[in-house]
């Protein structure tokens, strides 16, 4: 039984799965390809998503996630059960499932993720906050009476926690992550070169561009995309410090949100987080320059986990070694009283 345990990271970007002994299975990203006229699935992750900017009208190609929390019912529900027959196969066991979500997920936001995993086919299912699901994954010994700080940065949420004796102290979610970067991006090459490009290229100089510590103004990345003037292909060549002032706006954000949870905590904890220095996890934590940045406005020693990327969906997949210890930030779905 328990090797059909699964755990899921259900990101904006990115869906992570991952199964007790066997570690991530699937990683992949959370986007499904839908014919709108026989209403059947095309492609899921990986496939769907070179879909994007290539799919004729009646080809509906969706994020079904918006900001950690599922957008589109019917479409997350076909794109987790997709994903769920792709790792187990058609068995006849009904795996249990440990779903991640932001840590200011509402109840008809839990409902919603908890019918998509049970219409997928599982016996039960359980939510964890993703700081939660995070540190564990990145193998922090929260048990303690110390206090832990993380910074989970995904494509939808950023997540910011303060973690001590197996519960969450103090915890806020912004809605300022990887995805709004990526859009600030677009803007910025909208607004002053006139230059439309889409989110794939966004990202990728995002990717390759981003320092937020010590911009250079010589150092730079061509940019190609459509002319919003001419209709035609034209590129540009972007700077290290042209693309810190197009996302400056969301990076403090995130600053403000590590500064409003320090504000908020017990003061012996946040004396713990000096000693111990804070956890940056998700896609986010490999901004360039991100840790420094966090050192230098917030006096606090930064560092940067091991296999960032997938230490929620490891840690989700942990979870079920500790369901009985866990306190804030782990329940049950059925609580929600589904029918």
């Amino acid at each position: 039984m328990a090797n059909t345990d699964i755990g899921i990271d259900l990101g904006t970007s990115n869906i992570v799965m991952t199964m007790r002994n066997k570690g991530v299975i699937l990683s992949e990203p959370s986007v499904i390809a839908f014919n709108t006229r026989t209403e059947r699935v095309l492609a899921v992750g990986k496939e769907a998503y070179e879909m994007i900017g290539r799919n004729p009208d009646y080809i509906c190609v969706a994020h079904p996630i918006n900001s950690g929390v599922i957008s589109d019912d019917d479409l997350a529900h076909s794109m987790i059960r997709e994903f769920i027959i792709k790792v187990t196969g058609h068995q006849l066991i009904k795996p249990r499932i440990i779903i991640c979500v932001p840590s200011f997920v509402t109840d008809i936001e839990s409902r919603a993720v908890v019918e998509a995993a049970k219409s997928a086919g599982s016996r039960q299912v359980y939510l964890i906050q993703a700081p939660v699901a995070a540190m564990i994954g990145a193998g922090v010994n929260i048990a303690k009476a110390r206090g832990h700080m993380i910074v989970d940065i995904g494509g939808g949420t950023t997540d910011v926690a303060i973690v001590s004796m197996n519960g969450v102290v103090t915890s806020h979610t912004i809605k300022t992550a990887g995805n709004s970067i990526d859009y600030s991006i677009i803007r910025y090459m909208q607004n002053k070169y006139k230059l439309l490009i889409g989110e794939r290229t966004a990202e990728k100089v995002k990717r390759k561009l981003c320092n937020l510590y010590d911009p250079n103004d010589e150092i730079s990345y061509t940019v190609k995309g459509r002319s919003l003037a001419k209709g035609l292909p034209a590129q540009v060549d972007l700077s290290e410090i042209e693309l810190f002032q197009a996302i400056e706006d969301d990076t403090f954000a995130i600053m403000e949100a590590i500064r409003k949870v320090l504000e908020d905590s017990p003061p012996e904890l946040v004396g713990d987080i000096y000693d111990n220095g804070l956890l940056l996890t998700g896609g986010g934590a490999l901004l360039g320059g991100l840790t420094q940045l966090i050192r230098r406005t917030l006096n606090i020693r930064c560092t940067i986990a091991k296999d960032a990327i997938n230490c929620a969906a490891k840690g989700t997949g942990m979870a079920f070694d500790s369901m009985t210890t866990l306190l804030d930030g782990f329940e049950a779905a059925p609580i929600y009283k589904y029918r």
